[in-house]
């Protein structure tokens, strides 16, 4: 994990849901870092403690109640991510 850049926001980020017009608030921790690489078929997510703490809150605000069916986030090497990073989404899905 490349620990002298951080593409991770240094502040909230507000994510608008398009579904029903609704707002969820992100927050990263300043000190987040987080990398993902794809490693044939796996995936694999690596992170300082910040940054998995980050990606625990922002998988709660998914499972928040009223949060809408198909809710989402992107992670990529701009947004949130190591650059170099694969793209991640985060998805609030009701199917069982």
């Amino acid at each position: 994990m490349n620990s002298e850049h951080s593409s991770a926001p240094t502040e909230s980020t507000h994510v608008r849901v398009v579904a029903d017009g609704s707002g969820l608030l992100f927050a990263w921790d300043e000190d987040a870092r987080i990398e993902v690489r794809g490693l044939g078929g796996e995936v694999v997510i690596e992170a300082n403690a910040a940054g998995l703490r980050t990606l625990a809150d922002h998988l709660l605000v998914l499972a928040g109640d009223g949060v809408p069916d198909g809710a989402h986030l992107h992670l990529e090497g701009s947004n949130g991510l190591e650059e170099g990073s694969i793209g991640l989404v985060l998805e609030r899905s009701y199917e069982e």
